[in-house]
């Protein structure tokens, strides 16, 4: 049995959805290249965004050391984990992903900020943040392709 689509005249013409004899499509194929590698994108980059919540968390020297250096008081620190632990929870959720990432990016974009105000080096500190952000949105295209649309740089 095939699937087929009835045109107006009542002609039935092969359905373009169907799976083919052949198996996937390339185009499916890519989709899901596509997909996975996107998948596979926002887990890293949720890993390392958790990790900085861990740190944050559980406080090593080293984190209370940057956070100072940052010029932020101690008890800050407890305010970004929440806002990124908050903004990750929401990003991992396939449904909301797009207003965590919108978060996520604004958290970030603190991170530049306050990298800039203590003059770190710009390759390896302040623009590691907009790395970070680069990729996470990346990965979220990639698994949301309809969202180039939205941006307008796709038709």
């Amino acid at each position: 049995m095939t699937l087929e689509n009835r045109t107006e005249s009542g002609a039935t013409e092969p359905d373009a959805t169907a799976p083919t004899a052949g198996g996937d499509s390339p185009a499916v194929g890519g989709r899901n290249l596509r997909r996975t590698a996107g998948i596979v994108i926002s887990v890293l980059v949720g890993a390392f965004l958790a990790f900085d919540v861990v740190g944050k968390l559980t406080r090593p020297q080293a984190v209370v050391d940057g956070t100072a250096e940052l010029g932020f008081p101690g008890y800050q620190a407890v305010v970004m984990r929440v806002v990124l632990l908050t903004c990750l929870v929401v990003y991992a959720i396939p449904r909301t992903a797009v207003l965590g990432a919108l978060g996520i990016t604004a958290y970030l974009g603190g991170a530049v900020t306050a990298n800039m105000r203590i003059e770190a080096p710009l390759f390896s500190s302040i623009l590691f943040a907009v790395y970070l952000g680069v990729l996470m949105w990346i990965g979220l295209v990639l698994r949301r392709p309809e969202l180039l649309k939205v941006a307008g740089l796709s038709r």
